[in-house]
């Protein structure tokens, strides 16, 4: 347990940045899943530039490796 004050409301913070975290990484995953999903190419051409957009954020706020979100953009512009 924690002995200081400080490290308390750590703990706090902590928690409420990997719950967001957690929500935009799987709002992200879902969207991916969406595209990959879709059955015509113009809803699909329509869908990718949300999908990238959100692939940037997770990666400017280090929820996930700025390599993981090119390699990521890079095989869904392939699948389109």
């Amino acid at each position: 347990m924690a002995n200081h004050k400080s490290a308390l409301k750590r703990i706090r913070s902590d928690e409420s940045k990997r719950s967001l975290n957690k929500l935009q990484h799987k709002t992200a995953r879902n969207a991916i899943k969406k595209l990959k999903d879709s059955k015509s190419k113009k809803d699909a051409q329509k869908q990718f530039p949300i999908v990238v957009s959100l692939i940037d954020k997770l990666s400017k706020n280090n929820i996930i490796h700025k390599n993981k979100a090119a390699n990521l953009k890079s095989k869904l512009s392939k699948l389109i």
